[in-house]
């Protein structure tokens, strides 16, 4: 054969080898298709998509209807509902939806059919939404639905904004989620569990439709996600912050800002034998140690983990409230990567360098470990650098990775790596009142302070959300006491993470109306505004 057609091959065979590493083998699909792959979108329901059994809080669920919806500036927008108003103690809540929705198999969405998912969502408890205050909800015309609250609490609203409504009539929780009936955007058409769920556009849909007739998202780990858009097989592959600075060819990298916390609960309590009521150990002999927290939350360097762990994607953060939220407090900031202060703080709470390099304190050495979920590599590498910054201190840190069953062994007497976020303020109760000790997953360090608690309480019972935001302001400092590391040091806060997405050029999912992405994100928050750039 021909040297010279052999030399030719070569070439055309390692610019084949090179465009298909970069991406450039884009798969061709219809304009109004779209393929994902975004994990942390709740990533593959377990239970099916049935919002009653846990699918999408917090996040678009694409295949419901929310009755209410908070945008990009915290506002609050009517989706099923048309208005709402409360009683003068603040104990019902009436909404008014609209009278002309329906649900995907054309039957007509009413009062009775909010009053159902609501009830039967108390009823399951399965829910990280909390109803326990909710008494009953009750129909009272096709129209208007009546909360009645045992309490009164300003936050109520927050927790209309995120629940999908199901129908009476024909809900099932054993094969709902298999086969999901809603009046959202989309329906469920296909569903191959462990690999994709493919939607179609609802015709019945009452709002602006999306410009995407089908949409297929396709359940992959972060690494296959980045090979995937590689190969050019998806629109849109969300991948941990670790690889935002990756390139492939025909997409850009974007991100996007969130209000999704990273932070450690440390014990707050000694270990003196105390069990949960699910039976775990409470308490903790270091961390228990006010210098130990202080000591940290002053000496870790937040900016050199974000830069290094998350490529430089986030905020710092010293009290888990994003400062995008009405109700952040400037005043419980601090400068921390003060090496000299924490050492400091250390060596006045008597804890003194070893042999080892480690401090000890009558005996007892300045370690602990720290849990994180094994699946979630940002929070892996926010761990092992947390590690290192505490050596710094004379604080030894052992990062150990397992699932959630796992940890939920330890959430109440080691140090875990947590994440949270919503527009709703009573997530701050969940974290810190001491009602909730041990109480599954809420207040998992065992924080006690009364004037938080006695805060929580009035941010809770103020009628006028607006106004409540200064008392839970308080609950991170009040000039005296707190949650934040000028108070208790209650935890270890780090970052308000970004999200980060490659987006295939073709497509515009308009970054200026994303709406706010609590915790486990919401890439589909305003899919409605969408486009594919055809030019």
């Amino acid at each position: 054969m021909n040297k010279k057609y052999l030399y030719l091959m070569g070439i055309i065979l390692v610019i084949g080898i090179i465009v298909v590493f970069l991406g450039g083998n884009s798969v061709k699909r219809n304009p109004d298709e779209l393929v994902v792959a975004v994990g942390t979108h709740g990533g593959e329901p377990k239970t099916g998509f049935d919002p009653i059994l846990g699918w999408n809080y917090y996040a678009e669920p694409l295949i419901q209807s929310t009755l209410f919806k908070k945008d990009n500036k915290m506002n609050l927008n009517n989706d099923l509902a048309t208005d709402y108003t409360l009683n003068p103690d603040g104990t019902v809540y009436y909404v008014t939806i609209k009278d002309y929705v329906k649900f995907s198999d054309n039957s007509s969405l009413t009062a009775k059919d909010v009053a159902f998912t609501y009830n039967k969502l108390k009823e399951v408890g399965a829910s990280d939404i909390d109803l326990s205050n909710v008494n009953s909800s009750n129909a009272i015309d096709n129209t208007t639905i009546e909360f009645k609250l045992n309490e009164p609490d300003s936050t109520f609203i927050n927790k209309l904004c995120y629940i999908g409504i199901v129908p009476e009539t024909n809900y099932n929780n054993q094969t709902y989620g298999k086969s999901p009936i809603g009046s959202g955007p989309y329906k469920l058409v296909q569903w191959d569990k462990g690999q994709q769920a493919i939607f179609q556009l609802n015709d019945n849909y009452y709002g602006v439709k999306p410009q995407f007739k089908k949409l297929t998202i396709i359940f992959l780990n972060s690494d296959t996600a980045l090979a995937s858009a590689k190969k050019g097989e998806v629109d849109i592959a969300e991948v941990p912050l670790s690889f935002t600075k990756e390139k492939i060819n025909n997409m850009t990298m974007t991100i996007l800002h969130s209000i999704d916390t990273r932070g450690i609960s440390l014990p707050y309590i000694p270990d003196n034998g105390t069990k949960t009521p699910e039976g775990h150990t409470l308490g903790n002999n270091v961390t228990s140690d006010v210098s130990i927290r202080k000591a940290l939350n002053y000496g870790i360097d937040r900016q050199k983990i974000i830069d290094g762990a998350l490529n430089g994607c986030g905020l710092k953060s010293f009290d888990g409230v994003p400062s995008t939220l009405p109700y952040f407090n400037p005043d419980a900031e601090i400068k921390d990567g003060d090496i000299d202060k924490a050492k400091q703080i250390l060596e006045n709470g008597d804890w003194r360098i070893g042999s080892d390099g480690i401090r000890e304190k009558n005996g007892l050495k300045a370690y602990f470990e720290l849990y994180y979920p094994s699946n979630d590599q940002d929070r892996q590498t926010l761990s092992l650098s947390v590690s290192e910054e505490a050596k710094k201190l004379g604080i030894e840190i052992k990062p150990i990775g397992k699932n959630w069953d796992d940890i939920e062994n330890f959430k109440n007497s080691q140090a875990v790596l947590w994440g949270f976020g919503g527009t709703d303020p009573s997530i701050i109760s969940k974290l810190y009142s001491s009602k909730l000790i041990g109480h599954i997953y809420d207040n998992p360090s065992g924080y006690n302070n009364s004037a938080v608690d006695s805060y929580i309480k009035a941010a809770t019972n103020n009628l006028n959300i607006n106004s409540s935001y200064d008392d839970w302001r308080k609950v991170s400092y009040d000039g005296n006491t707190g949650t934040s590391p000028k108070g208790d040091a209650a935890w270890l806060w780090l970052v308000t993470i970004d999200y980060s997405y490659f987006v295939d050029n073709t497509l515009n999912i308009s970054t200026e109306t994303a709406t706010l992405q609590p915790h486990g994100g919401d890439i589909f928050g305003n899919i409605y505004n969408w486009k594919r750039i055809t030019s």
